[in-house]
């Protein structure tokens, strides 16, 4: 049965490959996690080098890092972590020091669980696919459950045969939680992303189609109701946002 409601959970970690991910495609639900009290890390990658987008001058690899830190506080994230592994050539990097990095985050966050995109990648990139592999390599060692974002099938084929692009969507039994969202953090944190959140990009289309309404699935088994209640009574209030809790690397 689909759910309306995101997880109560204290801390939630997002794993994404490159800067933007964060808010192009997660921005709506992260806002959503920040509003509702859930401390908000992210656990970026690479450094989104290697893009053919190119929206203001300057090298990318240092644009695309404060872009990344004030779209996060746009968005109300507590902490973001920035790796360098090469943008477009995650498949290099052995899998076992790609979940490392994830396990570390989820430890220092305290996560109670963790958000990244679907299996499929949502948007047929490869590093997507890969950033989600390591983040439920991870989650599966620490027993936390993973969410993954994706889009419905109706969307993702508007999008393909308007487009031209890539994205894979699911149907509505395999949707596990649509909730709706106020997308005016995120818009906030797109406008962030000078050099990617370019005139006539895909994203303001799929946008306009998903409206106010978020898809995501459950890739691990869910966790059960009491047990997310339980952490809620149990646990110390969260820690208001602080720009000492930032880090990058």
């Amino acid at each position: 049965m689909n759910s309306g409601t995101l997880p109560r959970w204290r801390s939630v970690l997002a794993v994404v490959a490159h800067p933007d991910d964060e808010s192009f495609a997660l921005g709506a639900v992260l806002s959503s996690f920040a509003d509702s009290g859930t401390v908000v890390w992210v656990l970026c990658l690479t450094r989104g080098e290697a893009s053919t987008l190119h929206g203001v001058l300057g090298d990318l690899g240092v644009l695309r890092q404060k872009e990344l830190s004030d779209a996060a506080d746009a968005l109300g994230v507590t902490g973001v972590v920035l790796r360098s592994f090469p943008d477009g050539a995650l498949e290099g990097v052995p899998p076992e020091e790609l979940e490392a990095e994830v396990r570390e985050v989820a430890v220092h966050s305290h996560a109670d669980g963790v958000v990244a995109f679907d299996l499929t990648g949502v948007t047929g990139h490869r590093d997507h696919r890969l950033a989600t592999q390591a983040a439920l390599a991870a989650a599966g060692t620490l027993g936390l459950p993973v969410l993954g974002w994706t889009l419905p099938t109706t969307v993702a084929d508007v999008l393909n045969a308007e487009l031209g692009a890539s994205f894979t969507g699911h149907d509505g039994a395999d949707l596990d939680v649509l909730v709706e969202v106020d997308r005016s953090r995120q818009r906030r944190a797109i406008a962030c992303h000078a050099s990617q959140a370019v005139p006539g990009s895909v994203l303001w289309r799929r946008l306009e189609l998903l409206a106010d309404t978020e898809h995501l699935r459950w890739l691990t088994a869910p966790p059960l109701p009491a047990t997310e209640v339980l952490h809620h009574l149990t646990g110390a209030t969260a820690p208001a946002p602080t720009t000492s809790d930032r880090t990058s690397a």
